[in-house]
């Protein structure tokens, strides 16, 4: 099995790569957003009940998370073109699981952040590693569409989250998503490695070399502006609808805010989003100006999010899912990524991309606790927002047009 590889032009859209990595983005969308979710009745349960200690030990913990999945990004990205994309998308699978059904067992805080830092690793690989096989075994025409398909069917995993977390005990919503990882080792046995990576063994050249991105100026830029593109998705979701409770109590929304409600919605809204921006790309033959009218919707839902004063929740929720559409360009984002670096170098740089946006989420985070009490919540918020959403313009602006781009070369 593992001398076989599949090559684009024998490919159709729906194949077993393209399934494996999209259920398996969907495990990781449960894991990663399900700690949002339950952030306040797992840390009350553990007898964390002062509101500052709330705030301030989700926040610790968010970050031990995130934290995680930087280093994981290196890590996993480097294997993938190494030892390949196929030993990634399952070997992260089955960690982030088992951290995930120890997670049900926590005791401490201590316990419960070494926990989220050990999943927060194993979540780091499964996107990078399922969109760069992804986008090596379908055709150039076509690829848009399946890495379409991967971010809206692992998206929806937010969705089940979001449903799992609001009616049942938060120790048995973190068995449910152990247990739907693990029973995705079982698909193993039917994917192929990448016709494209099964050929760069043949060649005499440096693979998964992370330091090269930093050797060459014109490299290293092209590498960050990918990151900075993504940034304005994970402050939607790291600051406006993780902290959407404390939002709607500044905005004096007319009823409590349910964060778990919030992230059902807006991740209802990126899965719609990243459906409607990856037809959009295929249509207009662009990956750059799908991503632009993107940012640009974001720019408007984002300054009607942070005026909604007195807003009902029919209103308020119905932005959370209008953040979550504008936001939906993951899929294109990560796509772009890829299609940016050579064979020899893509599954470091499109597994290391989305984890350095993630672990935006640090600096993000911290800057908001820092200011909101000197600034205040919203204008802390807008100040943030602003900074993302131009970074983000002028980085996809000054990006290559990827669409159609052979990617059989190497760096």
């Amino acid at each position: 099995m593992a001398g076989t590889s599949i090559s684009p032009s024998s490919t159709k859209i729906l194949n077993t790569a393209v399934v494996v990595a999209a259920l398996g983005y969907f495990v990781d969308i449960y894991d990663l957003i399900l700690f949002s979710i339950v952030r306040i009745s797992s840390l009350k349960d553990l007898g964390i009940t002062n509101p500052t200690a709330l705030l301030k030990d989700g926040v610790h913990l968010i970050n031990m998370q995130m934290l995680g999945m930087l280093l994981g990004g290196i890590f996993w990205g480097v294997l993938g073109d190494k030892r390949g994309r196929i030993s990634v998308l399952f070997g992260s699978i089955f960690l982030y699981s088992v951290a995930n059904v120890a997670n049900g067992f926590v005791t401490t805080l201590d316990a419960y952040s070494w926990l989220r830092f050990i999943a927060g690793v194993g979540l780091a690989g499964e996107l990078g590693a399922g969109i760069t096989l992804v986008t090596e075994v379908l055709p150039k025409e076509k690829r848009g569409y399946g890495t379409t398909i991967v971010a809206s069917v692992g998206i929806s995993g937010a969705i089940v989250a979001g449903v799992v977390g609001e009616y049942f005990h938060w120790r048995t919503a973190y068995f449910v998503g152990g247990g739907l990882g693990l029973l995705l080792l079982l698909l193993r046995i039917g994917v192929y490695e990448s016709g494209l990576f099964a050929r760069t063994r043949q060649e005499k050249v440096s693979r998964g070399n992370f330091l090269s991105l930093f050797t060459s100026a014109p490299r290293f830029f092209k590498y960050l502006k990918c990151i900075l593109v993504g940034v304005p998705i994970w402050f939607v979701v790291g600051v406006l609808i993780t902290f959407s409770p404390e939002f709607g109590q500044a905005l004096g929304v007319q009823v409590p805010v349910s964060a778990a409600k919030a992230i059902s919605f807006c991740y209802l809204g990126l899965s719609l989003g990243d459906v409607a921006s990856g037809v959009l790309s295929q249509k207009l033959k662009s990956r750059k100006r799908a991503v632009l009218l993107s940012l640009f919707l974001l720019a408007v839902v984002v300054a009607l999010y942070l005026f909604a004063r007195g807003a009902g929740e029919a209103y308020f929720y119905g932005l959370c899912l209008a953040l979550g559409f504008a936001s939906g360009y993951w899929a294109m984002f990560v796509t772009i990524a890829a299609e940016q670096f050579g064979t020899n170098i893509r599954a470091t740089v499109t597994t290391t991309v989305p984890n350095f946006v993630r672990g935006a989420v640090i600096p993000l985070t911290l800057t908001f606790s820092a200011y909101k009490e000197a600034w205040g919540l919203l204008f802390t918020a807008g100040a943030l927002g602003t900074v993302a959403l131009a970074v983000a313009l002028v980085a996809i602006s000054t990006l290559p047009e990827s669409y159609g781009k052979d990617l059989d070369y190497l760096e």
